[in-house]
């Protein structure tokens, strides 16, 4: 779980730490500062491709764009941690977000155990993002490595690109009938999700057989669904603006009943298989109901074909 959304935490490093930070209100939508002062951590190499091994299945990171990652690198340092030390407190005011680079970790809410990492993973993000003390306390169980960023940057990067992603997905969503059913928090959550993809016209987005490990989108563009028949593939049906693709293999857990390709030069939006579980679980049943659609297609084609 790279993002447990239930752990909020604090270090001793910060001695002294400022109890105001939470008069400090981030409004995104009117930080116009794209460059700010962000601190800058040099790295070796060896460093950097550790820190970037370390992030790459984070959540939070998947929307930025390589500028908006490099910033994100640059602006990451490393934090030893031995053995029992508390990387974060309850109740204390929210200072870094941290990356799990190595190490155990414990998570504990009034002093009960809730839950633990196990060298991978990040936590510290709900006290930087919705200005509120450390919910939780976080202690190493091990020795171990930490990547740490500062609150404001965690900011200026994170949060502002999460905004951004959130408005931009805002007219896409609302254009697929199926999301209505959705409350407002999972809508939000769905944008955070989602990773924009652009295929080229002809190309292949998914293949017949393949095991599914998401479903798409459509944000711009037209798709073709074909399946195999007789050596080839025929077209069953055609996808525009606002439909969606590639949800039955996840729904039957079955490999894919079809292939997709671009008719024209297409950006789609990609839900990766264990956000589709997690966000669109009470979706299911509106999706099952499209086998049945997708059935009667393909016996009304071959019934078709078979009268010319």
């Amino acid at each position: 779980m790279d993002d447990l959304l239930l752990i909020e935490p604090v270090v001793q490093r910060f001695v002294g730490r400022r109890k105001s930070v939470f008069a400090e209100a981030y409004d995104p939508e009117n930080d116009d500062d794209d460059e700010g002062a962000t601190a800058i951590f040099p790295k070796t190499d060896e460093q950097r491709a550790r820190l970037t091994e370390s992030v790459k299945n984070i959540l939070l990171f998947r929307s930025l764009d390589k500028e908006q990652m490099n910033q994100v690198l640059d602006a990451m340092f490393e934090k030893k941690v031995v053995l029992d030390e508390y990387i974060i407190r309850q109740g204390d005011d929210g200072d870094n977000f941290y990356v799990i680079e190595s190490g155990v970790y414990k998570a504990f809410v009034n002093e009960k155990h809730i839950h633990t990492y196990n060298n991978s993973g990040s936590f510290g993000e709900l006290a930087l993002l919705y200005n509120m003390p450390r919910a939780a306390s976080i202690q190493a169980d091990s020795e171990g490595f930490l990547w740490a960023m500062d609150r404001q940057t965690f900011r200026r990067i994170l949060l502002k690109s999460a905004f951004k992603k959130r408005k931009m997905y805002e007219k896409l969503l609302d254009s697929v009938p199926m999301l209505k059913a959705l409350q407002n928090y999972e809508r939000m959550n769905l944008a955070d999700a989602l990773i924009s993809k652009s295929f080229q016209k002809g190309e292949r987005i998914i293949q017949q057989g393949e095991v599914a490990d998401g479903m798409y989108f459509i944000e711009d563009g037209k798709i073709s669904i074909q399946i195999s028949q007789d050596g080839g593939e025929v077209e069953i049906s055609q996808l525009g603006t606002g439909q969606y693709f590639g949800e039955l293999a996840l729904v039957t857990h079955r490999p894919r009943a079809a292939s997709a390709y671009a008719l024209e030069n297409c950006k789609v939006a990609f839900l990766a298989k264990d956000s589709f579980i997690r966000i669109l679980g009470s979706l299911l049943d509106i999706m099952k109901n499209n086998i049945g659609q997708y059935d009667e297609q393909f016996q009304s084609m071959l019934l078709r074909d078979s009268n010319c």
